[in-house]
């Protein structure tokens, strides 16, 4: 198949009396890199899936060259060279490299119908030369390798399929510096073979570094494109939001003597090592630290999820005797997961039942939920939060991330927390959508939750945390009190151990 440009004709998705996007017409140019942006809810999934074949637009054309598409199935979008590689990889832990590469496709032994192994490795080890990969063993289990590297798996596996065009939705959302840069080079790889690809990311800082162009999308319709070299910040940040109030930071004083959640002498393998550190009442505690820190391994073990080798916690003074899942429940500590669509939802459930999970036994004390029971905790969620839903009833997976995430708050705080775990909770979603959740967290700690807040994006904790702890070597190796705080300092602090 030959190189040509997509190109969109008012394209249109419309549910129900949702308009998901109206009328997007645009020439992605062959060959190219084209960064897709827009906030949560700005049409940017919807697009996606019409483009894999995954849903089908209400009205308007698709196009590649001169021949118009329709898809009845992702099967049909994947005959005429469109792939696409989601955040969520779908590969197979237990199975090979190369077999994830060609799963369902194995080379056969002619003749035999038996499965020609060495044929198998030779042909991922060839596709991996030609993407210029020299540090992934095609006989390697998946399970073995880092996100980073099963990410430019995925990505080897979309170029065994000769992709025309090449969806890439959230791919550096959870890789290091490092993997990032690897992946960067698999991309202009894929570029310099005339793929087209069409790179979605919230992190605006790496466009530059990777697109040729900027498109826009916001509240489902397209608002531009512009050239990379034109994609200033400012430019960029007014075509997602146009004209938005930016919410402040207040500095507030935290009564240090008032401990809601002690933890003590920390210790799980050689990983964390003698973690001691306070939250206090109504404080916005952030963990920072360079991935594989142990930040995640400590909320877990916190909350009872994950094991812990030795050391106590204290909440309000007094010492948890067995830290377990229903215990710190049953004290009053909620914890939302970095991963929502594992742990933190349960995807075929409506968003109204994912609002009530944590508060059964408050909602329904007797046992019996019913609806009428439930419906003025989910209400108040929605209210208080300002989640944009228009069914309560729909599975919550028809969410944008941002008001997923607002779910799996909700959720907890419907159960009266007194203190609540954080993992990542920007993960994922657009500024706007970060900064809603941030200032829950704020009107949360107003009225006196205390909160841990964890995240790869030290900026974040910046604009979220009254106080930053610096995790490195397994231990708390220094504090920020977050008054005027420039995030570099984060990063010098986090990076230290790294040069010694």
């Amino acid at each position: 198949m030959t190189n040509a440009d997509l190109h969109l004709q008012n394209l249109t998705k419309t549910y129900g009396s949702v308009q998901a996007l109206t009328d997007f017409s645009h020439r992605f140019e062959a060959g190219k890199v084209h960064a897709l942006i827009g906030k949560n809810g700005s049409g940017k999934s919807t697009f996606v899936k019409m483009l894999s074949g995954a849903t089908r637009p209400t009205s308007g054309q698709i196009m590649l060259g001169d021949k118009p598409l329709s898809f009845d199935d992702p099967a049909a979008a994947l005959a005429e060279g469109i792939v696409t590689v989601y955040q969520e990889l779908s590969l197979v832990p237990q199975l090979s490299v190369a077999e994830n590469i060609f799963l369902g496709r194995l080379p056969k032994r002619r003749g035999t119908g038996l499965i020609d192994w060495r044929g198998l490795r030779r042909r991922a080890a060839d596709l991996l030369a030609q993407m210029g990969i020299s540090n992934i063993d095609p006989s390697a289990p998946v399970a073995s390798l880092s996100v980073g590297k099963q990410q430019i798996v995925e990505i080897v596996k979309a170029m065994s399929l000769s992709p025309r065009i090449l969806q890439l939705d959230e791919p550096t959302a959870s890789l290091a510096q490092a993997e990032v840069q690897q992946l960067f080079n698999v991309v202009k790889t894929l570029r310099e073979k005339g793929v087209t690809v069409i790179y979605i990311s919230h992190r605006l800082a790496e466009l530059a570094q990777i697109a040729d162009s900027v498109v826009a999308l916001r509240d489902g319709t397209f608002i531009g494109a512009v050239p990379i070299a034109e994609a200033k910040s400012e430019v960029i940040l007014d075509m997602m939001f146009g004209p938005v109030a930016h919410a402040e930071k207040v500095e507030r004083k935290i009564d240090a003597s008032k401990i809601a959640l002690r933890v003590k002498g920390l210790k799980l393998g050689t990983l964390l090592e003698d973690v001691s550190f306070e939250l206090r009442h109504g404080e916005v505690l952030g963990i920072a630290g360079m991935l594989g820190s142990g930040r995640t391994e400590i909320l877990r073990a916190i909350f009872g999820a994950g094991p812990m080798d030795a050391g106590d916690i204290e909440i309000d003074g007094a010492k948890v005797p067995k830290v377990t899942l229903a215990e710190m429940k049953k004290r009053g500590v909620g914890y939302a997961s970095e991963d929502r669509k594992v742990d933190g939802l349960v995807q075929m459930l409506s968003s109204h039942a994912n609002l009530c999970l944590a508060a059964r036994s408050r909602i329904a004390p007797g046992g019996i939920a019913t609806l009428g029971r439930e419906k003025p905790f989910v209400a108040q969620q929605i209210k208080d939060l300002a989640i944009k839903i228009g069914d309560p009833m729909a599975p919550v997976s028809s969410l944008s991330g941002g008001n997923q995430q607002k779910v799996v708050v909700g959720n907890w705080l419907n159960d009266k927390p007194r203190i609540m775990l954080f993992d990542e909770p920007g993960r994922g979603v657009d500024v706007q959508a970060k900064r809603q959740i941030y200032e829950i967290i704020w009107a949360q700690a107003d009225r006196g939750l205390s909160s841990i807040v964890v995240s790869t994006e030290l900026e974040d904790l910046v604009e979220c945390c009254d106080r930053i702890l610096i995790l490195r070597e397994g231990r708390i190796a220094g504090e920020f009190i977050n008054s005027n705080l420039d995030p570099k300092q984060l990063y010098a602090a986090c990076m230290t151990a790294t040069t010694n």
